[in-house]
């Protein structure tokens, strides 16, 4: 492992500068870069540690929404009552990340941020096409775990789960970059391998993500998140999904659905959340939703059982949505 540097910048300003010079990245809970930094595949010569900055902190809660800074560990998001209470899909979605370990240490703009788990591209035996080669070892390859939507030659899945229900929240991402700030919805903050083959954001060289915006939710709004995997704890989303739906007394008035593991960025299932708009929830037939969820799907050779999985994932989230006593 190549040596680096260590930067504790005590402004944002201050870590925006330092990640402009050279080849430096940047360093909050450390569970993601510190990983790709021992199996080679970054080699920085410096982390700008971002984790402590006072700007990154707090999660705030008014009648305008909630702001949470990009330094908010997930234990946090997960332990407050605030979000539970009004958000409840992205505290179930905190809540699932991992072990307490690392969801103490990590926070959301780390884990927005973080890189692919595709174990061709974390292989040093493998240059694919996320490390600039010309083959996704995936297609002949081992897929269990890869996407079945939008994988577009590159079938890598977006390994978090806040990140989908902030999809269904309709959040917005928060940018720092050097100048000033600018916001984006989250769905326009992914970028998929169609649009570029080494990224997986917008951010550009030194953009740091300050935090994140949510709108109130409706008095009468519902959401929840519910991700399937192999183990109990610290593991990544075999399929997932994050829904929020407003009523209008049994109306469905407004509906958001994202899926994660399924996709290369968090999959906004703009379908189904048209089908649900202005249906009645005693008459939504979940089943069916949840087939529309997937219709586009176009699975490898390993993880075709991703297409009923997640079909069974929609179908029980609005289940538990449309009931006559959803979570809180």
């Amino acid at each position: 492992m190549r040596p680096f540097q260590i930067h504790t910048p005590a402004t944002l300003s201050d870590a925006h500068a330092a990640l402009l010079a050279g080849d430096a990245a940047i360093v909050a809970g450390g569970t993601d870069i510190l990983g790709e930094t021992k199996e080679g595949i970054i080699s920085p010569s410096a982390l700008v540690s971002v984790g402590d900055l006072p700007e990154l902190g707090g999660i705030e809660v008014s009648a305008s929404g909630a702001s949470i800074g990009g330094g908010v560990t997930l234990a946090e998001i997960a332990g407050s009552a605030d979000i539970a209470r009004l958000y409840p899909a992205l505290a179930q979605a905190a809540a699932s990340v991992a072990t307490p370990q690392i969801r103490n240490v990590g926070t959301l703009g780390g884990n927005l941020c973080q890189r692919p788990r595709c174990w061709y591209y974390r292989s040093p035996l493998f240059d694919c096409l996320k490390k600039g080669g010309d083959t996704c070892f995936a297609v002949s390859g081992s897929s269990k775990y890869h996407a079945i939507l939008g994988g577009d030659g590159c079938h890598i899945v977006h390994p978090s789960d806040p990140a989908v229900a902030l999809a269904a929240l309709n959040a917005e991402v928060e940018i720092f970059d050097g100048s000033g700030f600018r916001r984006l919805a989250i769905v326009d903050f992914f970028v998929g391998p169609s649009r570029s083959m080494i990224s997986e954001t917008v951010l550009g060289h030194a953009e740091i993500v300050a935090g994140i915006v949510l709108p109130p939710p409706a008095a009468a709004a519902r959401s929840v998140y519910l991700k399937a995997k192999e183990r109990r704890a610290y593991d990544f989303a075999l399929a997932s999904v994050g829904a929020y739906l407003e009523m209008d007394e049994d109306i469905v008035a407004n509906a958001r659905v994202a899926l994660g593991g399924v996709s290369p960025v968090p999959h906004f299932a703009a379908e189904v959340s048209l089908a649900l708009e202005g249906a009645a929830a005693g008459e939504i037939d979940a089943a069916e939703i949840g087939q529309l969820a997937v219709r586009h799907a176009r699975p490898l050779s390993d993880n075709r059982y991703k297409v009923r999985l997640t079909a069974n994932l929609v179908a029980r989230a609005l289940t538990i949505l449309t009931s006559d006593e959803p979570p809180q």
